[in-house]
């Protein structure tokens, strides 16, 4: 027996399969009550009417389970109807969440790593004191649990345990990462900035965005992301070999002066 998802119960003008109240709630996970719900918040488009009996299509099928996806990822309903509203105004839905993905993407790929409290020990020994865990809490960098602790970059716990083994201090490894977080958030910042003002733009106007240009500017945002980070590793290492060269030139000159008032 086929179900109220499978049956064809009417067929609007364009051929296509129409549901009943009860039928579309059915085939898009939820309850009645709750598809009312989002017709009185205007979520839903109006349905076709035949006397006393409403018809939903599968364009309103379509709409309920890209209701469904916004919430799952974390959407309001408040901002899901602002986005239902800009494509009712010529702006397409689908487009502007593609354009909302693109902006909030993850830009790291960082993964975690757990460690205990002997391989703590063993990696820092009596620097694994109070004030540095309370030091790498503050930074944003481990979350203490009863068995070790949890750092959000395997990468970075690696390179703060071979700096340690190489004798740096984890005091020190951890006020130079301090600094370091100062000038990385002026750095995005200023790319953020940069991205805002000469891409972003059309959206901080009032008007609506014209058809299609959602679906250019996350082409855009794409391209432009990777670039970024190409910029900021080739400035990092370009200024990197100016101060290690002015450090050598610098040290060269000490030792020249000792040598000459010996």
């Amino acid at each position: 027996m086929l179900s109220a998802v499978d049956k064809v119960e009417a067929a609007g003008e364009d051929g296509q399969r129409e549901f009943r109240v009860a039928e579309l709630a059915e085939a898009a996970g939820i309850t009645t009550r709750t598809l009312r719900f989002y017709r009185e918040r205007k979520l839903l488009q109006p349905p076709r009417k035949e006397g006393r009996i409403a018809w939903y299509g599968e364009a309103h099928l379509a709409r309920l389970r890209m209701i469904a996806e916004l919430l799952e990822r974390g959407h309001t309903l408040g901002g899901i109807a602002e986005l239902i509203g800009a494509g009712e105004s010529g702006r397409d839905v689908a487009e502007l969440i593609g354009l909302e993905a693109a902006l909030v993407a993850p830009w790291s790929d960082e993964t975690a790593v757990h460690l205990d409290w002997d391989e703590l020990k063993a990696a820092f020994g009596d620097q694994l004191t109070e004030e540095n865990t309370a030091e790498s809490i503050d930074q944003g960098f481990i979350t203490v649990e009863e068995d070790g602790i949890t750092h959000v970059s395997r990468r970075l716990m690696d390179s703060t345990t071979a700096l340690v083994a190489e004798g740096v201090p984890l005091s020190a490894v951890l006020e130079a990462s301090r600094r370091t977080q100062e000038h990385v958030t002026a750095i995005a910042e200023i790319f953020t900035a940069l991205v805002r003002e000469h891409v972003l733009g059309a959206l901080a106007a009032d008007n609506p965005l014209p058809p299609g240009e959602a679906a250019r500017l996350t082409d855009r945002i794409l391209r432009i992301r990777p670039l970024a980070r190409t910029v900021t590793d080739a400035q990092f290492a370009l200024a990197m070999d100016r101060r290690v060269r002015a450090e050598y030139d610098e040290l060269l000159r000490q030792r020249l002066e000792h040598r000459e008032n010996d």
